[in-house]
């Protein structure tokens, strides 16, 4: 069904992926927003996910990362013992190219359509300013940086859990979290990749990186002292960690073949390109820290702007949680011996049931 609410958008309700509760597309021809949002699931409250920018290939790549984006915006958001559902949106485009303003207040119209059953928030491609623009339109909306409960950017409280992850996987299987003499591969220097780098050095971490903006690696060559390789090499390099934080769907069959880290902890979504991947890590001695797990932070960050929740301590408490869950799944693995991955996933089940 067709509908044009609100006026000049045309809407259409598109069949969702089983156990899924609604994809919605959108397009606006004089803002050339081509848009579409995700609800996978409302059980715990409001879904919640932010909005990704990304010139994909085709419709039906939208389709599909959109749809298992929101899926892990459902376990994340459990994981991290929210009362929030799992959504996620994507505008399908260039950010650098076609994003504006006006396409920003479109999408915000998009969102104020659904009536608060799913809140939005920035994600790759989107930054706190078009949120803002976001918000003139709609007032499901977080990780803004005005207002009495504005979150601000996510970024450096996605890489703080991250990081707390990072030294939880170490701790777990060294017997210590000390950084010093180790070496992290990071795979992408955007906010949270940056951020991460800047923590690790901090901790006395040596860094290889990769991103395609040679300006992003650049400062962390010069500020970080990293080391920087092309970034179909960032694989193969000798790492304890190999941290991935760009796009998902990169431990592949043939990525694990090559991989010389023992763990992998990182912040991008859906890092595993199949569930068969995810024993093959097991199988290869990697030791994989769940990314819905690992990355919770920035939602967190955003929950409490949903929430109208100030105090501090409500987003210390829940970050330092992350690192405790992951513990939890790690123990549990290792008494099972099973992979993480799948002890992570009954775990969230259950919290869901």
């Amino acid at each position: 069904m067709i509908n044009v609410k609100p006026a000049d958008m045309i809407l259409r309700d598109l069949a969702p992926r089983q156990g899924y509760q609604r994809l919605v597309e959108a397009k606006d021809h004089a803002t050339g927003l081509h848009a579409l949002v995700s609800i996978h699931s409302l059980h715990r409250g409001p879904a919640a996910g932010g909005c990704r920018m990304f010139d994909y290939a085709t419709f039906d790549d939208a389709v599909q990362d959109v749809q298992r984006l929101s899926l892990g915006m459902t376990y994340k958001n459990a994981a991290a013992d929210l009362p929030l559902g799992g959504g996620k949106s994507v505008i399908i485009g260039d950010p650098k190219r076609h994003k504006t303003p006006e396409l920003m207040r479109a999408f915000g119209r998009l969102i104020d359509h659904l009536g608060g059953s799913y809140y939005t928030a920035e994600d790759v491609g989107i930054s706190p300013q078009d949120m803002a623009y976001v918000a003139q339109t709609t007032p499901y909306v977080a990780g803004l940086e005005g207002g009495e409960f504005a979150s601000g950017d996510p970024s450096p409280v996605t890489a703080r859990g991250v990081f707390l992850c990072l030294k939880q996987t170490l701790l777990h299987a060294l017997g210590s979290d000390d950084l010093n003499n180790k070496t992290v591969a990071i795979q992408g220097l955007g906010h949270v990749g940056m951020h991460l780098a800047t923590l690790l050095h901090g901790a006395g971490a040596d860094l290889i990186v990769s991103d395609i903006n040679s300006e992003a690696t650049q400062h962390a060559a010069q500020k970080l002292g990293a080391l920087v390789v092309l970034p179909q090499e960032i694989f193969h390099q000798d790492a304890d960690v190999f941290a991935p934080c760009a796009m998902g769907g990169i431990l592949s069959t043939d990525v694990i073949a090559g991989l010389k880290a023992r763990f992998v902890v990182g912040a991008a979504n859906n890092q595993l390109a199949h569930e068969t991947c995810g024993q093959g890590l097991h199988d290869a001695g990697v030791l994989y820290a769940p990314d819905y797990i690992v990355n919770g932070g920035g939602i967190i960050n955003v929950a409490m702007e949903i929430l109208k929740i100030s105090d501090p301590a409500y987003r210390e408490n829940r970050v330092n949680g992350l690192a405790k869950t992951l513990d939890q799944v790690f123990t549990a693995a290792t008494k099972a011996g099973e992979p993480p991955h799948i002890v992570a996933d009954r775990l969230i089940k259950q919290r869901l049931a």
